[in-house]
């Protein structure tokens, strides 16, 4: 692995406690607010593996939650996401699913409003970085927005 300064050795500056159980997911979901163009009206979350299992203790669950709701890694506002969620009027479920799949940090995220249908994949890799796997438009919700 080549590093090309000492930031990507230690880490992002982020909101802990787990750089990839909070800031990688937090990565995600951003990257997932962002393609959808803002807060979905609801939002379906699947974790797999280790982050099914551990997600309450390592602050996945409020990490996934201030993603989607714009928050940045650092924000202050991140352990308090999901009572941020209920005054943004995000409507969520999250469930600890018990399918095996390739990553032991896997999230599937369903977003939805009035208009269209995001569906992305993404896994938590360390240090706060993450991949997505895919992310999905439902066609028949789109309309007339380009993606």
């Amino acid at each position: 692995m080549e590093y090309t300064s000492v930031f990507d050795i230690m880490g992002p500056i982020m909101v802990g406690p787990s750089s990839s159980h909070t800031a990688g997911a937090l990565g995600i979901s951003r990257y997932a607010y962002e393609k959808f163009c803002g807060i979905p009206k609801k939002v379906k979350i699947s974790l797999y593996n280790s982050f099914a299992k551990t997600y309450k203790g390592h602050g996945t669950d409020v990490a996934l939650i201030g993603g989607l709701l714009g928050f940045e890694a650092d924000d202050l506002r991140i352990p308090v996401a999901l009572e941020k969620a209920k005054e943004m009027k995000l409507d969520y479920e999250i469930i600890a699913e018990k399918e095996k799949v390739d990553h032991p940090n896997t999230v599937k995220l369903l977003l939805t409003d009035d208009q269209k249908i995001l569906e992305v994949i993404g896994i938590s890799i360390g240090g706060g970085c993450f991949k997505i796997l895919s992310a999905t438009w439902q066609p028949e919700k789109i309309g007339e927005q380009n993606v």
